[in-house]
């Protein structure tokens, strides 16, 4: 009981300046589920004055599906190909973001390879964040089962407070 009562009085000092938050990490993909969640993130960090990292996880294909024709011509898409594509998109997401929500804010920028919950975790620590901000596509029953929930494993693994703003359609 003492050390729980230790820890919250640790965490109202914390509290007692908000300014604790310096740093906010936004986890984004191209759905309306993390535009929304990017809006809170956003003006989140303008209100603290928090420097902002945004993050895009290109999780890599189990299987390609090669749908070229080689007796015309059309090799089809390759593995780098795909990698490069990826990569534009995530540029062209960060973009319209700053766009949309702040051009004054520095933002620094984390592209990456690997399992979603495992990289956000992990630039999360590297960036040092004080705060992940992330939206979740509210799956229940066996497809949360069957696809887990990243929101969910970044919360569990994460080293700093992790926000997670629904999204209800």
């Amino acid at each position: 009981m003492d050390l729980i009562l230790c820890n919250l009085k640790q965490n109202i000092k914390k509290m007692e300046n908000i300014k604790a938050f310096e740093k906010i990490l936004i986890a984004v993909d191209d759905t309306k589920y993390s535009y929304h969640a990017a809006s809170y993130g956003f003006a989140l960090a303008i209100r603290l004055g928090a420097k902002v990292g945004l993050v895009h996880i290109n999780e890599m294909p189990v299987a390609l599906n090669i749908t070229g024709d080689p007796l015309l011509g059309d090799i089809g898409i390759v593995y780098p190909d795909l990698l490069a594509i990826q990569n534009e998109k995530a540029h062209e997401l960060f973009d319209k973001l700053k766009n949309d929500f702040d051009r004054e804010i520095v933002i620094q920028e984390f592209i990456v390879e690997g399992n979603i919950s495992h990289e956000i975790v992990r630039v999360a620590k590297d960036f040092n964040a004080s705060m992940i901000v992330m939206g979740t596509h509210g799956r229940t029953g066996f497809d949360h089962f069957i696809s887990g929930s990243v929101a969910e494993s970044v919360t569990r693994h994460a080293s700093c407070p992790v926000l997670i703003v629904p999204s209800k359609d």
